[in-house]
């Protein structure tokens, strides 16, 4: 049986965060017989792939993200048996899986860290990182944590700090030991021999420091940007020239690369998060012997005007040369699209936008589970809060649990059918409509049109391969062409809710009319697009 082992490129992945997906068993957290539960739904969609976020052996603190048994299953979300069953049942329905790596990190509560915490000799003592206090007992350097506060935390044992770039409890691995390369690697090609088809691979560029730790130097123009972190966080004060994205990681990824490549039609998608996001994802996903793509947090922001949009593409373009972007407008840390770029004054017209625009640029795509649905980002109360993120910050960041509520499943239904408990987050009321079930039987829902498109698109090679070239248009509007093997095709959309019409380069043109989200009336020689308008038409 022949492996495309190019599958991904172009691929569509649908992101599942599994706490929050459906629960099989009513404690009131979504597991992995649930995400079997729910594979049909997957692929009707016309999805390609699903990524799962972390369902490891994990006290929780960060949900996941920080694992004590990268081996085996946690037990709120079921078993290892369960895993494999998931993938068996994905893989009947043509769908391939993804998993979540942590690599950089562990819990503080892994049997690793426990043993190296326990003495500055133990066989373990060089597996994260450790470092002496300052004379005056201060930290070894400025590092800061992403969650806020040193990056260094002490340790009474060792009498040293140990160094975490997220939570106390999640302390970074030494990856300047060989020792550690060998254990991760070997960890992740345990997954592989389970069947898994890649990974996705969190906070890919911090797994190794500089080991002269060499202060970080201030930040000058302090911006919400690529790092993906928010002004009211001293992350974003510095540059983070020594913490991460270091040049060590490079020969890592080609160990990483050269490990999948024992296991024909595996990928891997890196996130990085970074000061220059787009130069790093350029220098990982070079030369076809590191990460097959990634994606950094530019459309993670608020920005998402069409001159930002057209410049971060073009950006990314002309710096991948030979490397593969993966887009995302929406996942797990990040205030739901709806809400963080459609706003109130148009939200549902303004989602098929970025939709489009989405599934139409040159590489492959994220989709984060209720993007579908069109769901906006969940208002909480304090008190509901559990993301430590959001508690550090409150109220001028209220963290992440507004994307992380349950999906809706059926309206009538309590906690509209995520579930027959309590569930960890509450059910936003403001999802209740949106419900799966509701959208099926609307066949003008959002829900019918993002279907339709991901159908329509797995039949149009030059949308899943081609190239990418913007043409001129006025502002609020972007038209970019799609060219592969001799096919051509054209994309215009208007972000903004006034009509426009877009002068055309000469050339025969056929209107793409199977749509239904397509709106704009095309002829020789320009295109009118109505308020948040989309229109596609073939090249001659």
């Amino acid at each position: 049986m022949q492996v495309d082992r190019d599958w991904w490129r172009g691929a569509v992945i649908y992101q599942i965060y599994p706490r929050s997906f459906f629960d099989s068993n009513g404690d009131g957290i979504g597991d992995l017989p649930g995400v079997t539960a729910k594979l049909d739904y997957v692929a009707s969609l016309g999805v390609d792939a699903i990524w799962l976020s972390p369902f490891f052996t994990s006290p929780m603190k960060d949900f996941g993200y920080d694992v004590s048994d990268y081996r085996n299953v946690d037990p709120i979300f079921g078993t290892l048996e369960d895993f494999e069953t998931m993938v068996a049942e994905a893989h009947k329905r043509g769908l391939k899986i993804i998993i979540d790596q942590v690599l950089s990190h562990t819990s503080d509560q892994h049997a690793w860290f426990k043993e190296s915490r326990s003495s500055r000799d133990n066989a373990k003592a060089d597996w994260y990182v450790w470092a002496e206090a300052k004379p005056d007992g201060t930290p070894p350097n400025n590092w800061v944590s992403v969650f806020g506060g040193s990056a260094w935390a002490w340790d009474s044992r060792r009498r040293q700090y140990y160094l975490h770039n997220f939570l106390t409890s999640q302390p970074d691995l030494n990856f300047h030991n060989p020792d550690v390369v060998e254990q991760v690697l070997s960890d992740v090609e345990f997954w592989l021999k389970r069947g898994v088809d890649g990974f996705r691979l969190d906070a890919i560029n911090f797994c190794y420091h500089d080991k002269q730790l060499r202060d970080n130097p201030a930040n000058t123009e302090v911006a919400e940007g690529s790092i993906g972190v928010r002004k009211e966080n001293p992350y974003a004060y510095q540059r983070h020239l020594y913490d991460k994205t270091q040049p060590e990681n490079l020969p890592f990824l080609q160990r990483v690369r050269a490990l999948l490549e024992k296991y024909p039609g595996t990928t891997t998608v890196g996130e990085i998060g970074d000061d220059n996001s787009l130069d790093t994802m350029a220098a990982y996903t070079s030369d076809g012997d590191k990460l097959h793509m990634a994606y950094s947090f530019d459309f993670l922001t608020e920005q998402c005007d069409a001159k930002f949009l057209r410049k971060t593409v073009e950006t990314i373009e002309s710096k991948l040369v030979d490397g593969w972007p993966c887009w995302a407008i929406g996942n797990h840390d990040v205030a739901r699209v709806a809400t963080r770029w459609c706003g109130q004054e148009a939200p549902l017209a303004l989602n098929k936008v970025y939709m489009a625009m989405l599934l139409t640029l040159r590489g492959s795509v994220c989709l984060y589970q209720g993007e579908e649905l069109g769901l906006v980002e969940a208002e909480l109360e304090y008190e509901d809060l559990v993301d430590p993120y959001g508690i550090a910050f409150w109220p001028e960041y209220k963290g992440r649990d507004g994307c992380r509520t349950p999906m809706p499943w059926k309206a009538e239904q309590e906690h509209a059918g995520f579930t027959t408990g309590k569930p960890w987050l509450p059910v936003y009321p403001e999802h209740v409509a949106a419900a799966v079930a509701e959208q099926e039987d609307a066949e003008d829902s959002l829900l019918h049109i993002y279907s339709e498109f991901l159908h329509w698109r797995k039949a149009q090679p030059v949308l899943q391969k081609g190239d990418v070239r913007f043409l001129p248009s006025p502002p609020d509007t972007l038209l970019y062409e799609r060219s592969h093997n001799g096919e051509r095709m054209m994309v215009a959309l208007n972000l903004s809710g006034q009509s426009v019409d877009i002068e055309l380069p000469a050339g025969a043109k056929t209107v793409v009319s199977e749509l239904s989200v397509l709106n704009a009336e095309w002829s020789d020689a320009r295109v009118h697009l109505p308020a948040y308008g989309i229109g596609i038409c073939q090249l001659a």
